[in-house]
């Protein structure tokens, strides 16, 4: 079911390699977020649905469990090759469906062929152990095995990297997938990706995907969380229902990864290049309109550079072109949906009443909220609390690297940082410091490559994708024993 990304398109589940209809026949629009304009009338899925899914998975998995490394390495890299012939059309497709700019657009599709060619060698890469036994005659090994079905919660945001992170080192490791994208990504973060592995020639029910219609997702979680075939659960999203996810799978006894919110700092010292630290800044900020879970929701600033690096960076802000993501030069486009330009509205809106300065932005701009930054923005207020998806950053300044360390561990959150500084060796003491799971010295918090072990500590959840560390979640780990001849028994 290849299809052009760039058309309005009637589109179907894909479940057991089948292209199908929700079992109630229901469906709903997606709808660009700038022009409003429908992308695809997509399947609302429910729990039936879900249920059919995690059966293909569970059929096909003892097969896909047993395909050797070489096979499904050849899978990988095909589908890789297939993303990329697919470019410009997927580029087109994050624009329409998800607001998404040119330039991210662009660094989704540099990142993604080479998500897919790590989990290629990933394969080779489930080894065990022997270990030392102390039973006489004995040999113990540790050794890697699929765990089975894997269910993935995939964002939104980051719609072509963040569902094909949930699905590759699952299946690479030989587990097979149900796939729940956003309801606000159907298509790029989902059945896209069924036409793409289907093309590439990765068999029936390794990977299928249920879509939901808007605020329909409760029934399809309920489902993977309690279907006995599901082993793990992956989740991508807020802290808010990643919690509900975690207590609803501690219940059934599931491991989860948990990748959440964050409130994410980023420190310019006072040594600091200039001109480097506003780029960063911006960067770090406004980019996906600050749509991504490691955006810079504080800059922290020391009091030596303060009033130099603030006007360079409020000027470069409002130089920010803000308009239609299809246009190549714009930076900050819409957001994803109207609740989602109201919250931020509001966010900024009752820090403003509440004492908070603006410096830049400040207003809505049709479906776009303007690149903005705060000072001065109250403690107690909930843009200073809680992770805000929008274009805005607030900026404190303080009087030491101390201080600057002690404001950016001042937060449930805990996934990313950045540093900005002239003396690697300093960032680095400061770095260890930070209570993050990623720290980026003499760079923003926005980073990110397949091979790292990506994840956060405190609010921002638990577990890492990425490179080996994907390894120990998607895997089971079993000590399997040899006797050799007989060994002695009390009785």
């Amino acid at each position: 079911m290849t299809t052009s990304a760039l058309e309005t398109t009637e589109r179907r589940l894909h479940i057991g390699g089948e292209w199908v209809d929700a079992a109630d026949g229901g469906s709903y629009e997606d709808r660009d977020p700038y022009t409003g304009e429908v992308v695809a009338n997509v399947p609302a899925g429910g729990r039936e649905d879900a249920k059919r899914a995690i059966e293909a998975a569970a059929e096909a998995f003892p097969a896909w469990s047993q395909t050797p490394p070489a096979a499904r390495q050849g899978l990988f890299l095909r589908a890789a090759d297939i993303l990329e012939s697919r470019r410009d059309e997927i580029v087109e497709l994050l624009a329409r469906e998800t607001g998404c700019t040119f330039g991210f657009g662009m660094f989704q599709m540099s990142f993604t062929p080479g998500l897919l060619r790590q989990a290629a060698n990933a394969g080779y890469n489930a080894t065990g152990e022997v270990i030392p036994s102390d039973m006489p005659g004995a040999f113990a090994m540790g050794i890697r095995q699929p765990v089975g079905v894997v269910g993935a919660i995939a964002p939104w945001n980051a719609a072509l990297i963040l569902s094909l992170r949930s699905i590759t080192a699952p299946i690479a490791y030989g587990n097979t997938v149900v796939l729940k994208p956003s309801e606000w990504s159907p298509v790029s973060g989902g059945l896209l990706l069924a036409e793409i592995f289907g093309e590439a020639g990765f068999p029936a029910g390794v990977l299928n995907i249920v879509t939901h219609a808007p605020g329909e997702a409760g029934p399809i979680g309920d489902e993977l969380v309690e279907h006995p075939a599901v082993r793990r659960i992956n989740f991508t999203g807020s802290t808010n229902t990643g919690r509900k996810l975690a207590e609803a799978a501690g219940r059934n006894l599931k491991r989860v990864v948990l990748e959440l919110g964050g409130y994410n700092p980023l420190l310019v010292l006072d040594d600091a290049d200039l001109d480097y630290a506003v780029d960063a800044a911006a960067f770090g900020s406004f980019l996906h309109q600050g749509q991504i879970c490691m955006s810079s929701r504080r800059i922290v600033v020391e009091r030596g550079i303060a009033d130099a690096f603030v006007e360079r960076l409020v000027e470069k802000t409002k130089g920010l072109k803000s308009g239609d993501p299809k246009e190549h030069d714009t930076i900050i486009g819409p957001l994803i949906n109207e609740d989602a330009l109201a919250t931020v509205k509001k966010r900024v809106d009752d820090a403003v009443a509440s004492g908070a300065k603006v410096l830049a932005g400040g207003e809505a701009d049709g479906p776009n909220y303007q690149a903005t930054l705060l000072t001065d923005v109250p403690a107690d207020s909930e843009f200073a609390r809680v992770e805000t998806f929008g274009p805005v950053a607030a900026i404190e300044v303080v009087g030491s690297a101390d201080e600057a360390v002690d404001r950016a561990n001042d937060t449930p959150y805990g996934l990313a940082a950045g540093i900005i500084t002239s003396d690697p060796d300093k960032g680095l003491a400061l770095a260890q410091r930070i209570q993050a799971g990623i720290v980026h010295v003499n760079d923003q918090p926005v980073h990110d490559e397949p091979q790292m072990p990506f994840g956060g500590v405190k609010d921002s959840g638990w577990g890492r994708f990425g490179g080996r560390a994907a390894m120990d979640e998607f895997t089971e780990l079993r000590w399997v024993t040899v006797q050799s001849g007989t060994r002695p028994f009390p009785f």
